[in-house]
């Protein structure tokens, strides 16, 4: 078994691993890498492997860090299934159609500067259509169901608690006569979060594939996480002003909704203060979700049996048309604002940005990882002034953080997690994180008894 490592080597985002296992040629995973312009344009267009010698994808999740470029990977001659969960399976539906747009935006936009320099005008990576062509290509399979992909070797799924439909893809097969598994975490989750089961323990792993994002850190507790989003609110209601929260739309959108759903049936939030999904991706993925409730945890599932729906409650509105998202910029507080993307990189967010970092009464609340080199990242370093579509502002609204919400595993849990898995790994290599991040999991893995532990850089093949 050989594995290769293209994507998300020293770095958290663009995911894509390549397992060559008894004659197969296997992606595990097919990320965008998201970072600076150029260099993400590069480095998505440019795929690290022949797509047309490639036989089968697993993938763990329909996050964009991990499935966004599969329809580039059609584009250059790819024809095989694309395998996953199938709420994965019904949240890339949405969510690449979504990146698509966002493609052909971004090209636009990029096509303007470029035309009138007198440069040749870029192509955007995918298109709607072949998105279209994509979707065909995948096959939805359950948790806990093993299945062929090649010759002595089987997969199955294993809910990760990252997002819905997520999974830890184990992989057993026979090398030599022995019986060996694989463990490729995708994003692991956590224990005890809103909406979604906890993550399953795969046991006897003798080959680990972890990401590390937040391998040398400890999220601060759940519990307060309520009562801070209370604060806020309440400190807007006072100040008449907005509080402004760049949220994934997939995942984290619903976990703020579950909480202020919580809020309002308790009677512990101040009456008559809107709350503005701003984004039709989010209202998407919203349906989505419900349409999974075999995803959900038990408190999850008890609102649901009590008769409430915990994506809705009174004053909520999910705004889908654009007008409708421009009144909410000349709008007066109080006013609470959930938009996308969650690192500001595009959509609606930049809009609300742009006409609320300005004013000192407003708050910018930050609920997910922010990674380095986006908007996000600079915001709540404080950095100033910032760039939003070309023009500076000075950054004046009051920026807060949450990081209790974190959809990935911090490093007690890692820890917890890899006790459970029973007997120490042969091997463990340690991706998705940055490089401080990995290297502190990595030790972690160490004083844990793994015998090879190897922070793989891009490009490098190993024999598991």
């Amino acid at each position: 078994m050989k594995l290769t490592f293209a994507g998300a080597a020293g770095t958290t985002t663009g995911s894509m691993h390549l397992l060559e296992i008894n004659g197969v040629r296997i992606m595990l995973d097919c990320g965008l890498y998201q970072g600076r312009r150029k260099e993400a344009f590069e480095r998505n267009r440019n795929m690290p492997f022949d797509p047309g010698t490639i036989d089968l994808v697993l993938l763990s999740h329909a996050h964009i860090d991990h499935s966004g470029n599969l329809p580039t990977l059609f584009r250059h001659g790819y024809t095989g299934e694309i395998l996953c969960t199938p709420a994965t399976l019904d949240l890339c539906d949405i969510m690449l159609r979504d990146s698509a747009h966002l493609q052909e935006k971004d090209v636009e936009y990029v096509n303007k500067k470029r035309h009138s320099e007198g440069k040749r005008p870029f192509e955007p990576l995918y298109t709607p259509e072949d998105i279209d062509i994509t979707m065909k290509h995948f096959r939805g399979i359950p948790y806990a169901r093993p299945f062929g992909i090649a010759p002595g070797a089987t997969a199955c799924f294993h809910d990760a608690g990252h997002l819905l439909g997520s999974a830890v893809i184990a992989i057993d097969f026979t090398e030599n006569g022995r019986h060996k598994r694989l463990l490729f975490t995708g994003d692991l989750g956590r224990p005890d979060m809103p909406i979604l089961n906890d993550p399953v323990v795969v046991t006897d792993v003798d080959v680990l594939i972890t990401e590390s994002t937040y391998g040398d850190r400890v999220h601060p507790p759940k519990a307060d996480v309520a009562g801070r989003i209370k604060g806020f609110i309440e400190d807007i209601t006072t100040q008449c002003s907005k509080l402004i929260i760049p949220s994934f739309s997939v995942g984290r959108t619903q976990e703020i909704l579950f909480i202020l759903h919580e809020l309002h049936h308790q009677g512990r939030l101040p009456g008559n203060v809107p709350v503005y999904v701003d984004s039709p991706l989010s209202s998407k993925a919203t349906a989505v979700f419900e349409k999974h409730p075999e995803c959900f945890d038990q408190e999850a599932m008890s609102t649901i049996l009590d008769g409430h729906d915990p994506f809705q409650f009174r004053g909520l509105t999910y705004v889908t048309q654009l007008e409708e998202s421009k009144r909410l910029n000349t709008m007066r507080g109080p006013a609470v604002i959930i938009s996308a993307s969650g690192m500001c990189e595009g959509g609606r967010i930049l809009h609300h940005l742009a006409h609320s970092v300005g004013d000192p009464k407003n708050i910018l609340l930050f609920v997910g990882f922010q990674a380095e080199n986006t908007l996000g990242r600079r915001l709540v370093e404080h950095q100033t002034p910032i760039k939003i579509f070309g023009e500076e502002y000075d950054v004046q609204a009051r920026i807060h953080t949450i990081n209790a919400l974190s959809a990935h595993a911090d490093r007690n849990e890692f820890q917890s997690y890899f006790k459970a898995m029973g007997p120490e790994v042969e091997k463990a290599f340690v991706v998705h994180g940055e490089p401080t991040q990995s290297a502190a999991l990595a030790g972690i893995l160490q004083t844990m008894g793994a015998k090879e532990v190897i922070i793989p850089q891009p490009g490098q093949t190993f024999t598991a």
